[in-house]
């Protein structure tokens, strides 16, 4: 009896181990589609068909240092291409954001 019930553990474990190997597979290709499209589906946050445009942090840092702004810093993209960040307008701490083309908007005042 105790040999049919190690048995039926064995057998459980090798049963409940199958789907799990398999959604593990199939977690690390998501990310691996999404790093080589720019299809912003399945991103929290965006809409379906959403694509992220080619510009860069750099770029946008720059079009904030030609708009006066200073020690930029803590650029990052949304599903909208907009580029998000904090610098120094002035000597006073303030949130920016660079559109695709180049416009540097503060935020938040």
């Amino acid at each position: 009896m105790l040999k049919f019930s190690l048995f039926t553990l064995a057998m459980m474990l090798a049963v409940a181990g199958t789907p799990v190997q398999a959604q593990t597979a199939t977690a690390t290709q998501v990310p691996t589609a999404l790093s080589t499209s720019t299809d912003m589906v399945g991103v929290p946050g965006c809409h379906f068909g959403e694509k992220i445009d080619g510009t860069t942090a750099d770029q946008a840092r720059k079009h904030a240092l030609d708009a006066g702004y200073t020690s930029v810093s803590g650029l990052k993209k949304s599903c909208d291409n907009n580029w998000h960040g904090q610098a120094l307008l002035n000597g006073t701490p303030v949130n920016v954001m660079v559109t695709p083309e180049g416009r540097v908007v503060q935020e938040g005042s």
